[in-house]
């Protein structure tokens, strides 16, 4: 397992939102209704080596992608105080040379709960059935004569 499966692994194992996870090329894919997967990876934002995103892609496994969304993990943990940083750095993994791991802050067990229900919020939608819309009754026509028996 790699660093990126790892990770993904502390936040998904136990997770009750994506059943029978599996981590493989830096990913975690699980299922999430019958026909549909989530595929679930950390991501950069533009910035090389620099993976600040979640990645969650919905696949259907006959018709393909259906829907993606990406969340920083800034937006879901904010900035953290460490030693080196008292104002605070925002959290991400980083690749340096043949190093993979998280750069000046190692999430604890509560920021990966955090983690875990943000992305269990967005795999919701897809799990949820649809409401039903009640159907309008068919409109009635208005019956009027015809020039022929008006006269």
């Amino acid at each position: 397992m790699n660093t990126f499966e790892r990770e993904l692994s502390k936040v998904f194992t136990d997770c009750k939102s994506i059943d029978n996870p599996t981590f493989v090329g830096s990913a975690c894919y699980g299922d999430v209704a019958p026909d549909l997967k989530a595929k679930i990876q950390f991501v950069t934002m533009g910035r090389a080596d620099y993976y600040e995103a979640l990645r969650i892609t919905m696949l259907n496994r006959t018709e393909g992608k259906v829907d993606a969304i990406t969340m920083r993990l800034s937006d879901l943990l904010g900035k953290k105080r460490t030693a080196n940083f008292p104002e605070g750095v925002y959290p991400y993994i980083w690749k340096d040379r043949n190093a993979v791991e998280w750069y000046a802050y190692q999430p604890t067990p509560a920021d990966y709960k955090i983690i875990r229900e943000a992305v269990a919020s967005y795999l919701d939608v897809f799990r949820q059935p649809l409401p039903e819309i009640p159907k309008a009754p068919p409109k009635q026509k208005k019956t009027t004569k015809s020039r022929d028996q008006a006269r």
